[in-house]
């Protein structure tokens, strides 16, 4: 007998051994994977809720779980879960008091970081409302289309931003548009105090009744994302894309009592839908700042006992570039989700902040799929599963990068690209992976279905994204294709970028592209222009136009003069060759411009201010 047992505990170490060596993930994808049918089987139930299971009401249900535990907590206040729902509540009968909204209408917020931005999301969802998260950088123009391609009937702004809303007052008033100002004060008479108006009505709850025949397909919100038609495009995300966002930190083991620092801007995927919607699902608190601050992150962490942070790339160079202390790996943050985290950052972090997971993750806001990097892997995205490609059947294909096309075979169809080979990702378009589109553009949201990828009829959702995945499973982010690059933390559209800088009087053409500088992650704007005839570059006015019309991360840092943009059989404008010869004075014959803040103009890029670029002695 005791043989046999010694023999069965004998078999069962060296099977697990021969797990460990031959499988080293497979007890970490087994428990993930019983995590993620968990999520599934729980979407999956609330989806069969009549009336239907909304965000809003998992918000409803912690609200009556836990009314006087912390919600929020921003610049010294705190939100209770109970007194978040009263001023929701307040915002949502003054909405309904003083305007025509009503359930399957659209709002738009267009507010910085601050409590009554969650607050009056939650007002909105509650009236079965959606919502248009303007992102406030924008101004104008790109202001005014980006609200009226929501089809938004009100417009919620606060009294540091009702300036840049009063510029284009004219045509919303023309459009019959309700403005409202989180102020006691309006500087228009167009505009209404909602502050005043909810000092007026009651906080008593709003009845579900109102929401109750809102579907999962409707749209939830419209989160703005860069593209090819020179001015935003609003992604339409559903209710059902807001239901499947509450388990994100839940299924990577975030609970009730964790707490989750959020410095990311809520107008964006990640702050939005990780920071905040799930939140929601998991009762963390939310310690919520106006905007990231690399000199307070720490110390803000270890004040208010922060066990998961938000990141993109930058944010961890921020931090990884900040002096030593001899305190750093004192704090107690366990846990960091976000994506765009350089494999020579992610060790270094982890040397000198300590033992944090990092969840590195993969996803677009329009996209039907998304990837977690379970395991820890440094580098990696996420790793690919049987039951991920069963869920959510996606595809690596050949992408030619000259012609801007996917690679079809001799019968049409396109080619998969071999393990280890980097490919463009396209994920087959779904009842449980749909593709809502973008909001009054139907050419663009058409653009981003590809047809006959492998089937005659077959639609595929075109990420944009060159991704590979190597033998062991695991998936690399490579690049972006197209008119789009990534720069702090941004998605920056070069024919946006060139519509602003052609607007200049001496500017006659413009070629927008990126460029990549050691040390920072993605790729920094640059510039080929030509000058009109007779016409001088004047690098003040050029400066004085760029920052007043584009945000921060848009304006490109790099100047190039040329005598003529080069452009293809199709007359599309060349720019694999400028990519690739950067911003090098030394190896450009062509003058080339800095960006320079400190002297408000765009100054000549010489060697030495060039070497101190790329060796960091100058900030960008």
């Amino acid at each position: 007998m005791l043989a046999q047992v010694c023999a069965v505990l004998s078999g069962l170490a060296a099977l697990a051994l021969l797990l460990r060596v031959c499988f080293p993930h497979f007890w970490t994808e087994v428990f993930y994977l019983k995590d993620l049918l968990l999520v599934l089987v729980r979407f999956l139930w609330r989806k069969r809720l009549r009336p239907p299971f909304l965000a809003v009401d998992r918000f409803e249900e912690q609200v009556a779980r836990q009314p006087g535990r912390t919600f929020l907590m921003f610049e010294g206040e705190t939100f209770t879960y109970s007194a978040a729902d009263r001023r929701s509540n307040r915002i949502a009968h003054a909405l309904q008091a003083h305007s025509s909204l009503r359930a399957g209408d659209a709002a738009a917020l267009f507010l910085r970081n601050e409590p009554d931005f969650l607050f009056a999301w939650l007002a909105l969802a509650k009236l079965g409302c959606a919502a248009a998260l303007l992102n406030d950088n924008i101004r104008s123009g790109s202001l005014l289309h980006c609200f009226r391609c929501s089809g938004a009937k009100v417009l919620i702004t606060s009294a540091e931003l009702q300036g840049a809303v009063q510029e284009i007052i004219a045509p919303l008033v023309e459009d019959e548009v309700c403005v409202f100002v989180l102020a006691a004060e309006c500087v228009s008479a167009h505009m209404q105090s909602l502050t005043e108006k909810m000092e007026n009505v009651p906080d008593s709850p709003i009845p579900r009744t109102l929401r109750a025949k809102v579907t999962f397909n409707d749209p939830a919100v419209y989160i703005y994302t860069s593209g090819t038609t020179g001015l935003p495009k609003a992604a339409v995300l559903s209710q059902m894309r807001l239901l499947a966002a509450l388990a994100v930190l839940a299924s990577i083991g975030v609970t009730g009592s964790d707490v989750i620092y959020v410095t990311l801007p809520l107008y964006h995927t990640a702050g939005f839908l990780v920071g905040f919607i799930a939140s929601v699902e998991t009762g963390s608190k939310i310690i919520l700042k106006r905007k990231f601050s690399v000199s307070q992150f720490w110390k803000d962490c270890r004040k208010h006992n922060v066990t998961v942070i938000q990141y993109i790339g930058e944010i961890m160079r921020y931090l990884c570039n900040t002096p030593k202390t001899e305190n750093d790996k004192e704090h107690r943050v366990r846990l960091a989700i976000g994506n765009g985290l350089r494999a020579d950052v992610w060790k270094e972090f982890l040397t000198r902040f300590g033992k944090i997971e990092v969840r590195e993750f993969y996803a677009s806001t329009e996209g039907n799929v998304g990837f977690f990097n379970y395991t820890g892997k440094i580098g990696a995205v996420g790793r690919v599963s049987f039951l991920h490609r069963k869920l959510f059947p996606f595809a690596l294909i050949k992408y030619d990068t000259v012609t801007d096309e996917p690679v079809r075979d001799a019968n049409g169809r396109c080619i998969e690209v071999s393990t280890g080979e980097t490919g463009l990702l396209v994920v087959k378009i779904t009842k449980l992976a749909p593709f809502a589109g973008y909001a009054g553009n139907p050419e663009q949201t058409e653009k981003k279905r590809l047809w006959d990828v492998f089937q005659p009829g077959d639609v595929y959702f075109n990420s944009g994204d060159l991704l590979k995945i190597d033998h062991d499973n695991f998936i690399y982010f490579q690049d972006r294709v197209g008119d789009t690059f990534r720069w702090k933390g941004e998605n920056v559209a070069t024919t946006e970028v060139s519509d602003i800088i052609t607007q200049v009087d001496f500017i006659k053409e413009g070629n927008i592209y990126g460029v990549q500088v050691p040390g920072h992650e993605g790729r920094v704007g640059m510039a080929a222009v030509t000058i009109k005839e007779g016409a001088e570059f004047d690098g003040t006015k050029m400066f004085d136009h760029v920052t007043k019309h584009l945000p921060s991360y848009a304006q490109p840092r790099f100047l190039r003069i040329q005598s003529a943009v080069e452009v293809t059989g199709t007359f599309k404008q060349v720019k694999k060759k400028l990519v690739e010869e950067g911003f090098n004075p030394a190896a450009i014959s062509e003058s080339l411009h800095f960006l320079s803040e400190k002297e408000r103009r765009y100054i000549p890029l010489t060697e030495l201010l060039f070497n101190s670029i790329v060796t960091g002695s100058v900030r960008l």
